[in-house]
């Protein structure tokens, strides 16, 4: 990160109502579009507001990334908040984490009123078929263009394979990223007293982990439903839920389906179903299932009580990032934590491709849009557009 130069605007210089508004632009925009889940909606951020828009650097960047890798939460969702802020203070921290999630959440409420009314959800097999070869390629432009700022040398290096080595064998996301922080720690020689520090906090984050899955686990529920409970629910899910959506399904199926029988089986298959062919955050899913078990009123409890941690944490936790970056023994940490966050995104896009990819026709998309990418540079709603079409096209032609 660029000495003197502040991530975030000064608090003592009011934010032009311009950069607030484009915030609110932006993100509105991508998530009407950002089809995918989290690794394709930072590829999106990546490309548009760095490369294009350059709100941040790269450096920048993938500190923010690493840092959402840090805390509960959908990464991507709490990235837009961060880089909201950079650009537009308080106000666009809370106004482009909003606008990030308000139209998965209308679609998914319209989808979920049709559930209830008829029965079903509306196909998108045909859309998703055509939008994932596009959204794989902006995922590996941003993950061969965030390599220079995440690779710092050999250490990094041999941290990335690590984490990629472990991840395809089955370890969890938050133990590789914390695991590859304190790696870095140790090879840069931080011993003594900061590093003893830092294996303190990490010991006091899992006591923290600890201590909050063994209260899951005795939570004596009254009998019936409430609607405030139903807010708690999904308040201590977005309060403690690390990893990508799909983690959320065992949150959901635990409090919700076997604890209260709330909701069946079958109706959680269909709310993730929906949270992954919507737009946006997976975590809209929650408002399905919250307008499944009480309508309106559900929807409205069960959105606000998994997004509101979301606020709390990146509020707290912006204004530390670049002081993190020059502490002597963050700074290797956030690099080892850096570098986790980009092996996993590479992981994530190679499983998506191994099961979007199974076609000829899918992987003429893919290689198109590749072509498109390097050698044009297109809008990424032009992607997402293109990639509806060829969807259409191809459900229409078979």
């Amino acid at each position: 990160m660029p000495a003197g130069r502040p991530l975030a605007p000064s608090p003592t210089r009011p934010v032009a109502e311009s950069s607030l508004a484009e915030v609110v632009r932006y993100f509105f925009r991508l998530g009407s579009i950002a089809f995918g889940g989290p690794a394709v909606h930072i590829a999106m951020m990546r490309r548009e507001l760095v490369a294009e828009r350059q709100w941040v650097t790269d450096e920048e960047f993938v500190d923010l990334l690493g840092v959402t890798n840090l805390i509960p939460g959908p990464n991507s969702t709490e990235l837009a908040m961060h880089l909201g802020s950079a650009r537009a203070g308080w106000r666009g921290l809370w106004l482009g984490g909003l606008a990030f999630i308000a139209p998965a959440i209308a679609i998914v409420l319209g989808i979920a009123w049709a559930y209830v009314e008829y029965g079903d959800t509306p196909a998108g097999e045909a859309l998703i078929y055509g939008i994932q070869p596009f959204m794989l390629a902006i995922i590996v432009q941003a993950i061969w263009g965030l390599r220079r700022a995440a690779v710092k040398g050999v250490a990094t290096f041999v941290t990335g394979v690590a984490v990629v080595v472990l991840a395809v064998a089955g370890a969890d996301e938050v133990s590789l990223i914390l695991g590859a922080g304190v790696a870095m720690v140790l090879w840069r020689g931080a011993s003594g007293g900061p590093g003893r520090a830092l294996l303190r906090w990490i010991r006091a984050i899992g006591t923290r982990a600890r201590a909050a899955s063994s209260n899951h686990a005795v939570l004596v529920t009254p009998a019936g439903y409430s609607l405030a409970e139903l807010f708690f629910v999904f308040l201590k899910i977005g309060a403690v839920l690390y990893g990508s959506g799909y983690v959320l399904v065992a949150f959901i199926q635990s409090d919700l389906v076997d604890h209260r029988q709330w909701l069946t089986n079958g109706q959680l298959v269909d709310a993730i179903a929906v949270g992954q062919f919507t737009p946006g955050p997976v975590f809209s899913s929650a408002t399905f299932v919250g307008y499944v078990i009480d309508g309106w009123q559900g929807a409205a409890v069960a959105t606000a009580g998994i997004f509101l941690p979301s606020f709390f944490f990146v509020a707290v936790t912006h204004p530390l990032v670049p002081r993190l970056r020059r502490w002597p023994w963050t700074a290797p940490f956030l690099d080892g934590v850096n570098v986790a966050a980009i092996a996993l995104m590479g992981v994530v896009t190679f499983d998506l491709a191994r099961h979007a990819l199974d076609d000829a026709f899918a992987i003429s998309l893919f290689a198109a849009a590749s072509l498109l990418l390097i050698r044009y540079s297109p809008n990424s709603a032009w992607l997402v557009l293109a990639g509806v079409v060829a969807g259409l096209l191809h459900a229409w032609a078979t």
